[in-house]
């Protein structure tokens, strides 16, 4: 077993205990990183709170030989899309895939349009896990400007300079 499969074995139960769910676990160098959430998401006290019962499970455990950095945290807006769960979550979602130098494209953003145990489909592309080095989700900020809105406000800002 994996230390992230023994980490994720310590940790979901008492995730679950306090209605709370592993996300994602994540072990690089000497940092293990947890990701949590919750059904209305997750607040700083309770990623605290979390943070000290995580540490004192771990440290009881001990599935990690040596010193490490724990990391507790919510996925986030952005969230990292590692598993056929992680984007099934995302469907309907904009993402963005950075793909494997070998594949003919090399970045994709777009519509989270289907996912199946194969691979992903965003907007029209179909592309392969194998295929993805890094996806996330995208968070849009706000609703984007009207179509030749942004263009007169360049020309206005460039006659006021």
């Amino acid at each position: 077993m994996s230390i992230v499969e023994r980490v994720r074995a310590t940790v979901e139960p008492l995730l679950a205990n306090q209605s709370l769910t592993v996300y994602d676990v994540e072990h690089s160098g000497s940092t293990v990183r947890i990701l949590i959430e919750g059904p209305n998401g997750v607040d700083l006290d309770e990623i605290a709170h979390m943070t000290r019962l995580i540490s004192v499970a771990l440290d009881e455990a001990d599935p990690i030989p040596g010193k490490y950095t724990l990391e507790v945290s919510s996925p986030g807006l952005e969230r990292p899309l590692r598993t056929p769960d992680h984007f099934r979550g995302a469907v309907g979602e904009v993402v963005t895939l950075k793909l494997v130098p070998t594949a003919e494209a090399r970045r994709i953003k777009g519509t989270l349009a289907d996912v199946d145990d194969l691979g992903v489909t965003v907007d029209g592309h179909r592309v392969a896990y194998d295929d993805i080095d890094k996806a996330r989700t995208v968070f849009e900020w706000g609703p984007a400007p009207r179509p030749g809105k942004q263009a007169a406000n360049k020309k206005a800002k460039a006659r006021t300079s």
